[in-house]
């Protein structure tokens, strides 16, 4: 069941926090976190019911290897509860998410005729299985708060992050469902859930879908090795970067407002991550969340920065090389991880050097910081090319475009209107009324960058806005939400279904 669904929209959030509030005086709330639990299960099951069994499954023994490490006297039995719960964790996720992977490259660099197993991956391992290891870690560093089995299973369950993130940790919940007074109706607090969702709403289906749909025909093309020219190239690009920023940030939005409708505050999972002035500050605005995981369970357990400048730089690598196989099990995303492993051991490396010669950053500074920022993008999209792309070859197919190898063809829409431009190329871009029968659009598809990268660079986000400017927000795209939600027939999944 998607977010942007009528029968979400209409059927199953209604009824959802209707039941929560008739049932949040029972027992102090017992009762209404039961039916929030209840809910949750249905909700995944909705989607993925053969996974039924084995969400559970993890829930079950994850709980219970918590209780065995909250109960021991003795540290050495403690860790070793701990081990065998982790091994249990990355056994799931490593036998669904990377089993076919990795028999295929053993087979591959082995020479061995393996039969690649199609194993499909259940939606959102990623997410319970990560969620579920810092519980057990904190569980071990003596933090795990005691919950109980319905507590548990309320946090790792909670449909509005279940799925794809904010990836929460048991003290950002817990302490909340022991809370009685989210279990009685706020309007006010309400009002402000319904806004943020409705805005995120927004964000994934007027501008991500949209820029999904020029992103794809690029991305498809490359992958059939049609040379794509400079701007359909750049074009592709920008959009697959836009598209991602607007699905993925749409859905925080759409899952902050979600547990605010049932009380329930979340961690923020972007900030303006576009508006970076380094791939360091990069990392501190985009998937907030993720970040926060992988510094405090893989950068810090492996040492941080405190054993010698060397040491940090692998430890940022291993860590980021991580982050990029979270992802997904396929060489485009480790080689993602690891250039952003590379760009932050970069960015610490610069730092050192400004410091040392402040000439460096005055030169910087006098420019406002322009520069930073420019380099920071250029940085990111290179990096969301190889994050998109089903293959190297493919990678490398919008390269060559974006650097002009491919010809700077214009394309036959902007020749045709505006007839003088035929000195300026030749119209036979590639990707007009490619094979598929889709239209680049290049027109439109370039006044909807201009307009999507004006947002990400200048606009506020949802945390900055003022209720006024978010009421205008909502009422300015409602009306386009309600026809693509209700009268395009399309509901396309969120980018992050996918990992």
């Amino acid at each position: 069941m998607l977010f942007n669904s009528p029968v979400f929209l209409f059927a199953f959030l209604p009824v959802a926090v209707a039941m929560f509030y008739l049932m949040g005086h029972i027992r102090g709330g017992v009762a209404a976190r039961a039916w929030l639990v209840a809910a949750s299960l249905f909700f995944y099951s909705w989607t993925v019911p053969q996974y039924f069994l084995l969400l559970v499954t993890s829930l079950l023994c994850n709980f219970s290897f918590g209780r065995l490490i909250e109960r021991q006297q003795a540290p050495k039995f403690a860790k070793l509860w701990l081990f065998l719960g982790v091994s249990f964790n990355l056994a799931l996720i490593g036998y669904f998410k990377y089993g076919g992977f990795i028999v295929y490259n053993v087979s591959t660099v082995f020479d061995l005729h393996l039969i690649r197993p199609d194993i499909a991956l259940p939606l959102a391992i990623s997410f319970f299985t990560f969620q579920q290891i810092a519980f057990l870690v904190n569980a071990y560093r003596g933090n795990s708060l005691h919950p109980t089995l319905l507590e548990y299973v309320s946090f790792v369950v909670f449909f509005p992050h279940l799925i794809a993130g904010p990836i929460v940790q048991h003290s950002d919940i817990i302490p909340q469902f022991r809370d009685e007074r989210i279990y009685h109706f706020d309007a006010d607090r309400f009002a402000q859930g319904l806004t943020i969702f409705l805005l995120g709403l927004a964000k994934k289906v007027v501008l991500a879908d949209k820029f999904g749909s020029y992103a794809d025909v690029a991305f498809a093309g490359a992958a059939k090795a049609a040379e794509l020219s400079f701007y359909e190239a750049w074009g592709g690009a920008l959009a697959y970067t836009l598209q991602l920023y607007f699905d993925f940030s749409g859905y925080s939005d759409m899952a902050i407002g979600l547990g605010l409708l049932f009380g329930i505050r979340m961690p923020i999972n972007f900030n303006s991550p576009y508006k970076s002035r380094s791939i360091v500050d990069f990392w501190r605005r985009w998937h907030m969340t993720l970040s926060r995981f992988l510094r405090e369970f893989v950068y810090v357990p492996l040492g941080g920065n405190r054993h010698g400048l060397l040491r940090r730089y692998i430890n940022l690598m291993s860590t980021m090389l991580i982050g990029g196989l979270w992802h997904g099990a396929s060489w485009t995303f480790v080689i993602w991880g690891g250039l952003h492993g590379g760009y932050l051991v970069i960015n610490h490396g610069w730092e050192a050097v400004r410091t040392r010669v402040p000439v460096a950053g005055r030169m910087m500074s006098a420019f406002g910081g322009l520069p930073a920022l420019l380099i920071t993008f250029f940085a990111v999209v290179v990096g969301w090319v190889i994050f998109r792309a089903n293959s190297l070859d493919a990678a490398a197919v919008v390269f060559r475009g974006m650097a002009g190898s491919s010809g700077f063809f214009l394309p036959a829409e902007l020749i045709t209107k505006i007839p003088f431009l035929h000195w300026f190329g030749s119209p036979t871009g590639k990707l007009n009324n490619f094979n598929d029968g889709t239209n680049v659009g290049f027109i439109e598809m370039s006044l909807l960058l201009m307009a999507g990268l004006a947002i990400c660079f200048r606009a506020p986000n949802v945390q900055e806005m003022t209720p006024r400017w978010r009421l205008a927000m909502v009422v300015a795209s409602f009306a386009l939400v309600v026809q693509r939600v209700l009268f395009s027939g399309q509901v396309s999944p969120f980018l992050y279904f996918r990992f």
